[in-house]
């Protein structure tokens, strides 16, 4: 496994540039925007980007990637369909947060619990993980324990669960029975600062308790 994570925009969202070493192909998680720099992230890792995966239809998630997958002609993969709603809101979401205008669009594919997408050789689960958004998904990469959380969960925190459609009760349950059973050694990568383990949210995380 190749993986670079690249904080992107001002709202340094963590774009992961997800490779597999055996055939060179490769996805980027949550390209939330700064197309250029992305595309020359991956020649420069010699990955041949195939995909674009979505963990949810917020702004700073999904910002670039509609023009990465016309420039590419990839498809955009994800989140699960009750997060459509913030997909097609995203010329208002662009506005209120002094984003270029943005189109809205429908990925090639909408996702599901239990659905599994390769990369190359590399499988990711999907985990329907609702509470920040009602359609979020998680991936995880179960060979290399490791999980792309979007703004599930985070180090020392947890997602907001204020926008529409969120609730706290059901972003809670999502972590507690979805996500920590993978196990305490699983690396997570979130949708904004540092990585993070399961276990280690498990202990110390404060609105885990």
């Amino acid at each position: 496994m190749k993986l670079q994570v690249i904080p992107v925009t001002h709202y340094q969202q963590n774009c992961s540039l997800l490779g597999c070493k055996i055939t060179g192909l490769g996805a980027l998680i949550d390209p939330g925007g700064e197309s250029e720099r992305l595309i020359a992230a991956a020649k420069t890792a010699n990955i041949q980007v195939d995909k674009i995966l979505l963990t949810h239809g917020h702004l700073d998630h999904v910002g670039a990637a509609l023009d990465l997958s016309q420039r590419l002609g990839i498809p955009i993969i994800g989140p699960q369909q009750e997060d459509a709603f913030w997909l097609q809101a995203l010329p208002q979401q662009a506005q209120m947060f002094g984003f270029a205008p943005l189109e809205p669009f429908e990925p090639q594919q909408w996702l599901h619990d239990g659905d599994s997408i390769r990369v190359g050789e590399l499988e990711l689960e999907v985990i329907h993980c609702p509470g920040h958004t009602p359609g979020h998904v998680v991936f995880f990469l179960r060979q290399h324990m490791t999980a792309f959380v979007g703004d599930v969960l985070f180090n020392g925190s947890i997602g907001r669960s204020d926008f529409p459609r969120g609730d706290h009760t059901t972003l809670i349950n999502s972590i507690r029975h979805r996500l920590l059973p993978l196990g305490d050694d699983v690396q997570f990568v979130c949708g904004h600062g540092p990585d993070s383990t399961f276990g280690n949210e498990r202990l110390h995380n404060p609105f885990l308790k």
